[in-house]
């Protein structure tokens, strides 16, 4: 039975359990997983990650992979936070935790799991195919399954602030960010997005307002649809049509404001669209701008603050040259990366005439290994100006 599209995996993720692939599979090569009494059948050339013999392994979307249990220890995972393809995650069943753009829940109370099937733009089809596989096999059915706490808003993560930030791929555990905390005041966290790269398995609204209290500021980031002259795969991209464009701005805007609320973030918090970088053409930029007005629009509608996250030399210079347009809507702030530029804070495509009340903020170096307090990360590093 051909479940999703076979394809070359090469994975170094750790510890492999059970079957792991040595070459592409045969189209329609299955094989049986099983974990906690129960079994989903995936493409044989997925590998099996057992997260409780390799707690650091990182849970990466953008690899088909079935990933084995939870863990909350700091997870090798790479800066870089945008790509999608499908596979599955199987962990204990403690809460009833809903789908999400890209991400199919199960919840298995027989069996005390929660089934993810996580899949790129496009693919839900074939990731409920595979969730229709599951079959309980040995019933360790779980009391009383909790449902996601009720969250009031109350954390601001504003765009207006001075100082040094850094992101990661997915958000550290609690001994990290005390350990970080001496060195950084502000993180970077991607929220939502159909097209974010990592599981976000200590992103709760307890890691949340816990970390606002020791005093941490955020950058709320949505991984969504990439431009349509970009390298990425056709259903990752936004409509080349600038109307349609407005509208796939709109709904994502929406979506990640959902995923806000449900963390604690209060209105008034700046929620940064991040799209990579693209070789702009006037059609191209037409319709990222147009995205981008949609998801500042619905944004301001619903009583957040919009920003998007980009190359200067892509992003920022097409923001730059519609700063005064009418024509646009233009996000309230703008994150550029441009690394090794100097003096940081500065980029020649990024006039200093524009977003100059602490509005714009510059990535300056990328994917590098920083310690503090015995801990080291894979980081991009930020401030702002």
């Amino acid at each position: 039975m051909r479940l999703f599209r076979p394809g070359v995996v090469a994975l170094a993720l750790g510890l492999v359990a059970g079957i792991a692939a040595a070459g592409p599979a045969a189209a329609g090569e299955t094989h049986t997983v099983s974990y906690r009494g129960y079994q989903v059948t995936v493409p044989s050339d997925w590998p099996v990650v057992d997260l409780a013999a390799d707690p650091t392994a990182c849970v990466r979307f953008d690899r088909p992979a079935v990933y084995l249990g939870r863990s909350t220890a700091q997870a090798n995972c790479p800066a870089d936070p945008v790509g999608r393809s499908q596979g599955l995650v199987l962990e204990p069943l403690v809460t009833a935790t809903p789908s999400s753009p890209g991400l199919l829940r199960r919840v298995v109370q027989d069996a005390g799991v929660l089934a993810t099937a996580y899949y790129e733009p496009g693919a839900e089809p074939a990731a409920a195919e595979v969730l229709a596989t599951g079959r309980v096999v040995s019933k360790s059915r779980v009391a009383q399954v909790a449902q996601p706490a009720a969250v009031t808003p109350s954390v601001v993560a504003t765009g207006n602030l001075t100082g040094e930030a850094f992101d990661t791929c997915t958000a550290p555990p609690q001994a990290t960010m005390d350990a970080w905390q001496p060195s950084y005041k502000a993180i970077g966290v991607y929220i939502s997005g159909a097209v974010r790269k990592c599981d976000q398995p200590n992103l709760t609204p307890d890691w949340v307002t816990t970390n606002a209290g020791k005093g941490w500021q955020f950058l709320l980031i949505d991984v969504g649809l990439q431009a349509p002259c970009s390298t990425f795969s056709a259903e990752k991209k936004m409509s080349a049509v600038a109307a349609t464009a407005l509208g796939q701005g709109k709904a994502a805007a929406a979506a990640a404001v959902t995923s806000a609320q449900a963390l604690g973030f209060a209105q008034r918090s700046a929620i940064y669209s991040d799209i990579e970088h693209y070789t702009s053409t006037a059609a191209c930029k037409a319709a990222v701008l147009s995205y981008v007005s949609g998801w500042t629009q619905e944004l301001h509608a619903r009583g957040y603050q919009g920003g998007v996250y980009g190359s200067a030399s892509s992003v920022g210079a097409d923001f730059a040259s519609a700063f005064t347009s009418t024509a646009y809507t233009r996000p309230d702030n703008l994150w550029f990366a441009h690394w090794g530029s100097t003096p940081i804070g500065t980029s020649r495509f990024v006039p200093a005439t524009t977003w100059t009340n602490h509005e714009r903020i510059h990535q300056y170096a990328g994917d590098v290994s920083e310690t503090h307090g015995d801990v080291t990360l894979q980081i991009d590093r930020t401030t702002w100006t």
